[in-house]
């Protein structure tokens, strides 16, 4: 069953259950996914609602932190139950040691020697990784180990 299938199992189960944060959840990532499909002008792949998956966690953090500095508790637990239920979708993400493992290896066989190179090294990083890593997470230990090798 891919992730697609996998969405409109768990809606419709959602909707037997009367879970109305999971089920509205869903119906969420399946209009974005349309969307992001229309925009293509073809049908997405497991890879493609990941990335999409992953640009809704990353809206439901930003929205928790703005609740929450703005004193609106409510709205934030209301997010932070949303991320749970898009998070389940997404695959398991590296640990940090294997994250770190990689992103020596690539420095090493590009020669990376400063923050200048952070581009050189990112990309093969990120691609060794998977789509679980977190962009953002292997940003910051990149830029790291390369200002402590300049």
């Amino acid at each position: 069953m891919n992730l697609g299938e996998r969405l409109e199992a768990d809606m419709k189960a959602a909707l037997r259950d009367r879970d109305k944060v999971r089920l509205e959840t869903i119906r969420g990532v399946r209009g974005a996914v349309r969307n992001r499909e229309i925009d293509a002008g073809e049908r997405l792949d497991d890879a493609g609602i990941v990335r999409v998956l992953r640009s809704l966690v990353k809206q439901r953090v930003d929205s928790i932190e703005q609740y929450r500095a703005g004193g609106r508790e409510d709205l934030a637990e209301k997010e932070s139950l949303e991320k749970r239920v898009l998070e389940a979708y997404l695959p398991a993400a590296p640990d940090a040691g294997e994250v770190e493992r990689v992103v020596r290896e690539v420095i090493a066989e590009v020669g990376a020697e400063s923050p200048r190179d952070m581009g050189r090294v990112m990309k093969p990083a990120l691609e060794r990784l998977g789509g679980a890593a977190d962009g953002k997470h292997v940003s910051g230990l990149v830029r790291r180990l390369l200002a402590a090798e300049a």
